[in-house]
């Protein structure tokens, strides 16, 4: 459904000119702005805006007036009018004065890559802690750009870029938003805490956990639903998933685990969403496994595995044991197949063949399977019975006397973690 703008009696739908700026700066990062053009408009698409028209400029370094100079905007301006466009989208952030620079003179909306991502954040969010990680990122983002954001605020909580706080909070004074910034981040804290709560309680229950990540769109919403059943919202579009899903998966031998979705990444996130995301991203550092899972058909994807790597190594997750998980391979042309790695940590599913999902639970199993060891258990210890079939595989039962002994496949970071309680049962040779 197309996002609606309530300006007066009649909805008007955002229907926008996307601009690109391609200086030395973005040459020599080796990122394609074609393909980052190609995701902007998924973006675009994806809030609901139809996209008219794209305007390309070349210039060594951005115009500090205009972005991309006197002449470029003449020429938006000239496109606008002739196509009725009533929005312009930069793939590149502006600054306030850029923004109220380009709006005096074209009289559109100007919205910008990163306020194009915090809008459709803001209209992804369901849970509590999402809707406050949303509104902090938009309040960061907006605070230092208030006296650029005229013709944005204007409009009542409709439309690209105004979606979430709304024009009460934005056009009040800095103090007052700093202050809702304070009230937000208190909030958060305070669900911090509660998911440090759950985080300990699985500790303490021995659960394994296994880490959905990857590139916005790669397809770990539709894994999660194929590996376990989950009820959970998938489409076609960018950050379809914002909020972590955890569900147990069955593996080969019985023993489970808890498979976690983390939302998607995608370049040039915005540091102010990264910020207020922290606590839900930080999920994957409690990963005794991560599911790198790729979109195989995408032309990005070099680049789009580059940037989830990046990200993990930012919050500290890029040594945890990863498996790379190419996926979509039934939309891949002969010669994309060709060119994908082969070998240990690399696999080739489709999320929908049944035989790749058991060759994914079976590679999660072997990757977590440990060293084969045997515990003694006198009977009344039915604790520590129960701790090694959480933490274990139970390969073998048997009985002597009054205790019994187990025979348990048990991987070393899990050995490490409970072994204060189990090696006093360790029934040696």
């Amino acid at each position: 459904m197309a996002i609606t703008t309530h300006d007066t009696e009649t909805d008007i739908q955002d229907r926008a000119i996307l601009v690109t700026l391609v200086t030395d700066k973005i040459k020599r990062t080796g990122i394609d702005p074609e393909l980052s053009l190609q995701e902007l408009v998924q973006l675009a698409e994806t809030a609901g805006v139809e996209v008219l028209d794209v305007l390309r400029q070349n210039k060594e370094t951005p115009d500090s007036k205009w972005f991309i100079g006197k002449g470029k905007v003449e020429e938006l301006r000239m496109a606008a009018d002739g196509l009725g466009a009533n929005t312009a989208i930069f793939d590149q952030e502006l600054s306030g004065a850029q923004v109220r620079n380009l709006e005096e003179s074209l009289d559109l909306k100007i919205i910008d890559r990163t306020q194009l991502i915090l809008d459709i954040f803001a209209g992804r969010a369901k849970t509590r802690e999402g809707i406050i990680q949303v509104e902090l990122a938009q309040l960061s983002y907006l605070l230092p750009r208030l006296s650029g954001q005229g013709k944005n605020l204007s409009r009542l909580g409709g439309g690209i870029g105004t979606r979430g706080p709304g024009e009460s909070k934005l056009e009040t004074d800095r103090r007052h938003i700093r202050g809702r910034i304070t009230e937000l981040k208190r909030q958060l804290d305070e669900v911090v805490k509660t998911r440090e709560l759950h985080r300990e309680r699985r500790r303490k229950a021995g659960a394994v956990q296994v880490a959905l990540v990857g590139y916005t769109n790669a397809g770990k919403s539709t894994l999660l639903k194929q590996l376990t059943d989950a009820d959970v919202y998938i489409e076609n579009q960018l950050f379809a998933t914002l909020d972590p899903t955890s569900r147990v998966l069955q593996l080969t031998g019985g023993k489970e685990v808890v498979l976690t979705d983390t939302v998607g990444f995608i370049q040039n996130l915005p540091h102010d969403l990264v910020a207020s995301f922290r606590a839900t991203l930080e999920e994957v550092n409690e990963a005794n496994l991560v599911l790198h899972v790729v979109d195989a058909s995408s032309p990005m994807r070099e680049e789009q595995m580059e940037i989830v790597q990046t990200i993990l190594q930012d919050l500290g997750a890029a040594s945890k044991p990863q498996i790379v998980l190419f996926n979509k391979i039934d939309l891949c042309e002969p010669e994309q197949l060709e060119m994908l790695p082969t070998g240990t940590g690399f696999l080739k599913i489709s999320a929908f063949n049944p035989e790749d999902l058991t060759r994914i639970i079976e590679i999660i199993s072997d990757e977590l399977a440990g060293d084969t060891l045997n515990f003694r258990i006198p009977g009344d210890r039915g604790d520590i019975s129960s701790l090694l079939y959480r933490v274990g595989e139970v390969l073998e039962t048997t009985y002597d006397e009054n205790d019994v002994i187990y025979n348990v496949r048990l991987n070393k970071e899990d050995y490490d973690k409970w072994g204060y309680m189990l090696a006093d049962f360790v029934d040696q040779p």
